[in-house]
C-alpha cells in the first residue's frame, strides 16, 4: 500500500510563495500520474495541478502562470511550487496519485495553506 505524506502548508500573505511536498513511501516511477488539489472550507475538492508521465501537465486555469508542478524520481517526491499567492489560493491542498487511467487511487492526509489579504 502506498502512502503520500504532504508537508509545507502554512500562513503566508499575499503576494507571497509555498513549496508542497508530497513524498511517496515507494517508488513514483510506477505512478501513471500525480496531482495536487484543494478544497476550500465549504467548496468541493478541485484539482489544481497534475502530472502524467512523462511530463505532461496540466494547471487549474486560476493558477496558471504561477504554480509549477514538478518531481524528483530520487527523492519520491512530487511538489507544487506556489508564486504569487492570492486569498482565494487558501484551502487544504491534497497530494493523489495512480498507477493508471482513471480514478486516483492514493491520496495524502493534506496540507494547510492560508493565503492572508
Amino acid at each position: 500500500q502506498v502512502q503520500l505524506v504532504e508537508s509545507g502548508g502554512g500562513l503566508v500573505q499575499a503576494g507571497g510563495s509555498l513549496r508542497l511536498s508530497c513524498v511517496a513511501s515507494g517508488s513514483i516511477l510506477s505512478f501513471n500520474a500525480t496531482g495536487w488539489y484543494r478544497q476550500a472550507p465549504g467548496k468541493q475538492r478541485e484539482l489544481v495541478a497534475r502530472l502524467r508521465s512523462p511530463d505532461s501537465t496540466y494547471y487549474r486555469a486560476s493558477v496558471k502562470g504561477r504554480f509549477t508542478i514538478s518531481r524528483d524520481n530520487a527523492k519520491n517526491t512530487v511538489y507544487l511550487q506556489m508564486n504569487s499567492l492570492k486569498p482565494e489560493d487558501t484551502g487544504v491542498y491534497y497530494c493523489a496519485a495512480n498507477l493508471g487511467p482513471g480514478g486516483w487511487e492514493y491520496w495524502g492526509q493534506g496540507t494547510q495553506v492560508t493565503v492572508s489579504s
